[in-house]
């Protein structure tokens, strides 16, 4: 194989595929990147872990057909380090790979392994269903939610993110069981798509859509197919493998009401709760939260560094209460509002919170719930 592309082309798309790419399997091969001549002027570069896939093209000038496997890592670090311009990508009986800087003297070498040791990626199934929506739409509901996604991979429904598109609204919806976030989005297109996406997929996704959107895409085609989800933006295919468990029911979570209701600065409560936090305790992180008629007092202990104390005034006229809560938990939530006032619903001192932006949209609902904890 002997191809000459553009640097900058190659190195945006060996940047997506090394995310992909897993360095730590004990499959060898899951390290590398498939780069294979598809047309008389392009090469399509491929990764995958088995779960996650990335493919995608760039135009090239084509010497000699073939396809070869090369470590991910290293030849994304090798093309960084080309000068700006062409570059020719070459490969000989041994699967010894070269790369040149056209005109210029700095080369590598790369030993790679023959393109068709390397596992074929899933594709959509001819005649799925189609919808698109915009790469800013789901870049928002994956910030508004990941937080709350369980790291704990032996609990399959929970190290996942539900996505669900029911008529003319998308929403995500995560929990690790002692948190919950929601966030629903109105969208021009209608349709009925439900699944279960893996918490590295969701990661991935969102990174690929904040670069989409920032090189001018606005939009991404995706589809359910067997076990898999495909999204397709700016030229790139990314694959999922979905998850296949039941996420809980999440309706059941979210309180109906709520006995006390709160409107309270969110830039203010969130410096107080981050100051309040340097003094909670390391192990459990809690910190009192006291209501009183227009403050709001947050509290913090610990035996080894003492105490932490502050206070914000807010819009309440209720009775005085107290509840614990993990700060960490509270903050997440206060970053993925960008309402100036929050409102806070809480019935009682063993009841979950649930917290929203105080301003209601018709595009768009959020809602987060946080259980409480003794302290």
């Amino acid at each position: 194989m002997q191809v000459t592309v553009s640097k900058k082309e190659l190195l945006r798309l060996l940047g997506r595929c090394q995310g992909v790419a897993d360095k730590k399997s004990t499959m060898p091969v899951l390290g590398n990147v498939l780069i294979e001549v598809e047309s008389a002027d392009s090469v399509r570069l491929s990764a995958t872990d088995l779960y996650l896939s990335v493919s995608g093209t760039v135009a090239a000038s084509i010497e000699k057909g073939g396809s070869i496997a090369v470590g991910a890592r290293p030849l994304f670090e090798r093309v960084k380090m080309m000068p700006e311009g062409s570059i020719t990508i070459s490969t000989d009986d041994s699967a010894t790979t070269t790369i040149r800087a056209l005109g210029q003297a700095r080369r590598y070498t790369l030993h790679g392994i023959p393109g068709e040791e390397f596992p074929s990626l899933p594709e959509p199934e001819k005649g799925a269903e189609i919808a698109s929506l915009g790469t800013s739409v789901l870049s928002a509901l994956i910030a508004s939610t990941h937080f709350s996604i369980s790291t704990d991979e032996t609990r399959l429904h929970l190290n996942s993110a539900l996505f669900e598109w029911d008529g003319n609204r998308v929403r995500m919806v995560t929990t690790d069981g002692h948190r919950l976030s929601k966030m629903e989005a109105k969208v021009a297109n209608t349709g009925s798509m439900t699944m279960l996406i893996p918490l590295k997929g969701v990661m991935e996704l969102k990174r690929l859509c904040d670069e989409a959107h920032g090189e001018g895409v606005e939009e991404l085609q995706l589809c359910k197919s067997g076990p898999n989800a495909f999204f397709r933006l700016g030229g790139v295919q990314f694959g999922v493998k979905l998850v296949d468990a039941q996420f809980p029911p999440y309706d059941q979570v979210i309180p109906a009401s709520s006995g006390n209701t709160i409107r309270a600065p969110r830039a203010a409560v969130a410096d107080a709760l981050r100051a309040v936090s340097v003094a909670a305790s390391d192990r459990t992180g809690g910190v009192k939260l006291t209501m009183d008629r227009g403050v709001m007092r947050f509290s913090s202990e610990s035996p080894e560094s003492g105490d932490g104390f502050d206070e914000v005034a807010v819009d309440y006229s209720g009775d005085n209460f107290t509840v614990g809560f993990n700060a960490k938990y509270f903050l997440d939530v206060l970053g993925a509002i960008d309402d100036e006032d929050l409102q806070l619903g809480i019935s009682g001192e063993l009841d979950p919170a649930v917290l929203r932006p105080a301003t209601e949209r018709d595009d768009a609902d959020y809602l987060a719930v946080i259980m409480p904890m003794r302290i």
